[in-house]
């Protein structure tokens, strides 16, 4: 009788505490974080429930098996069920919350620059893989299972594995450390010191995948991406600066090349306004003052339709108003011999 009466007090004990923490996670823990400024999210409270709730009565249920040890010949496997059951509980919850975080994180990181979207997808799977490993090894841990023999083996064929894949884990790290420093993204215009030119169009894990002007995709290895030298176009503003060289004749009216440039500009589409075009007299050429116009386009895509654009209404322009462009030429003069 004794033993029910104390069987019964501490599930009432457990009972109030996990009330307790139901009410403290719905009303009084949100609260308190907002009264010291740290903000948490009211999906991961919900998550979190359940789990503090399941866990609270789960431990009631061990601490009132080891004082009375009822089942003793099938302690170590109804103990051993019970701490799975709790660890099991709590590798599904923190699967949820990496789940949600990056599903709700995803758009705001990717609109705001500060991580892309490869990157987030590369942080949840990480996340996933260290949650399956630290369940298993507490599971095994809690069933006394000796992993030195599995470990020594593991060992010497992790040895084998990682030469025969060195190439891939080059590019794994490579592909890491693209990016932690954020140096391209899915969709920005990059040159590489090789000359290759194009659009990023997909950043994984081993490799990058470039479209160039020609529609043609280029796989590249992270490892060598990593450690080539990369300009990127579309960094730190997606706008590109276009210089157009240009000369004219030694008697053209200076002023008025600068006026008619300035005019031919404002009406090509895809260049901003801001910064102003402007021109810049660079030297005085051999037959020639030469020149450059300075304009912004507004996506280093648009760099050979609006130099196309740009070269057909100067030349055209420059014939309507009388400014010469000229050409290197050579007078040959014929003496006639005595």
């Amino acid at each position: 009788m004794k033993n029910w009466n104390t069987i019964l007090f501490l599930t009432g004990i457990y009972l109030l505490i996990a009330v307790f923490c139901s009410l403290f996670l719905k009303h009084i823990l949100q609260r308190l974080f907002k009264c010291v400024r740290i903000k948490i999210e009211d999906y991961v409270v919900k998550i979190l429930h359940i789990p503090v709730i399941l866990s609270v009565l789960l431990v009631g249920v061990y601490h009132i098996y080891c004082l009375f040890n009822p089942f003793q010949r099938y302690s170590f496997i109804i103990l051993g069920l019970i701490k799975s059951l709790i660890i099991l509980i709590w590798s599904f919850t923190f699967f949820r919350i990496v789940r949600e975080l990056a599903r709700r994180k995803f758009d705001s990181f990717f609109k705001t620059g500060k991580l892309t979207a490869d990157f987030v997808i590369l942080i949840k799977n990480l996340s996933y893989a260290f949650i399956v490993i630290a369940t298993i090894s507490a599971l095994l841990k809690i069933w006394q299972v000796d992993l030195s023999p599995i470990l020594a083996s593991a060992g010497i064929a992790g040895i084998a594995i990682a030469l025969a894949a060195r190439e891939t884990l080059s590019n794994f790290f490579g592909g890491i450390s693209i990016f932690l420093d954020r140096t391209y993204k899915v969709g920005d215009y990059i040159i590489l010191d090789s000359g290759e030119r194009g659009e990023v169009v997909d950043v994984g894990i081993r490799s990058t995948r470039i479209k160039t002007r020609d529609d043609v995709i280029i796989t590249i290895p992270n490892s060598i991406m990593a450690n080539s030298k990369i300009i990127n176009e579309s960094a730190p503003e997606p706008r590109f600066r276009l210089r157009l060289p240009i000369g004219v004749s030694y008697s053209s009216d200076l002023e008025k090349v600068e006026r008619v440039l300035l005019e031919i500009v404002r009406n090509v589409p895809h260049i901003v306004k801001n910064p102003e075009p402007r021109v810049r007299y660079r030297q005085f050429g051999e037959s020639s003052i030469d020149l450059e116009l300075l304009c912004w386009v507004d996506d280093p895509r648009n760099r050979g339709p609006v130099t196309h654009e740009l070269i057909k209404k100067i030349h055209k322009t420059f014939q309507k108003e009388g400014i010469v462009i000229p050409f290197p030429q050579r007078d040959i003069h014929f003496y006639k011999g005595n």
